[in-house]
C-alpha cells in the first residue's frame, strides 16, 4: 500500500447532483423545482412551520394554562430527611449553608421544610419557609423554626 494508491471504498462516494444541465441529465428544464409558484423562483425561503398556506400545526392546537410570573418555587425538604441529618452529623443548627454542603440544595434554591416524617432531636432550623405541620413537629420536641 502506498499513498498514491489510496482511494475510497466502492460506492462510498456519490457524485454531486448536477441540476439544470439539459434534459438528458433528467434534471434539466425545471431543475427539480416543479412548475411555477414561489418555490420555483430564486430567493424563496419559507418560514419555520409554514405548511403551504394550510393552518399550521402550532396554530391548530388549542392553547391552555399559563405560568404565573410571580410564582415562588421552593425546594422541598421533609422532616425525615432533617432527622437523618441530625442523627448522622450530630449538629444543633441546620441552615442553608449546611444543606448546600451536604448536597441537598444548590445555588440560589429557596428551601421549604415540609411535615412528612418526624423529628426526635431538638434543633434550630433556619430556612426560607415551613409548612404549619413542620413547625408544630419541630416545636413539639423543643426545636426552633426560623424563617430567613
Amino acid at each position: 500500500m502506498k499513498l498514491h494508491t489510496l482511494k475510497p471504498a466502492d460506492n462510498s462516494v456519490k457524485s454531486k447532483k448536477r441540476i439544470g444541465r439539459g434534459t438528458g441529465s433528467g434534471m434539466g428544464g425545471t431543475s427539480t423545482r416543479g412548475h411555477k409558484g414561489a418555490g420555483s423562483r430564486s430567493g424563496n425561503s419559507t418560514k419555520r412551520g409554514f405548511e403551504g398556506g394550510q393552518m399550521p400545526l402550532q396554530r391548530r392546537i388549542p392553547k391552555f394554562g399559563f405560568k404565573s410570573i410571580n410564582r415562588v418555587e421552593y425546594k422541598p425538604i421533609n422532616l425525615d430527611t432533617i432527622q437523618q441529618l441530625l442523627e448522622t452529623h450530630k449538629v444543633s443548627v441546620i441552615d442553608i449553608d449546611f444543606l448546600k454542603q451536604h448536597g441537598l440544595v444548590s445555588g440560589k434554591d429557596l428551601v421549604k421544610v415540609l411535615g412528612r416524617g418526624e423529628v426526635k432531636t431538638a434543633a434550630e432550623i433556619k430556612v426560607h419557609a415551613f409548612s404549619s405541620s413542620a413547625v408544630a413537629a419541630i416545636e413539639k420536641v423543643g426545636g426552633k423554626a426560623t424563617v430567613l
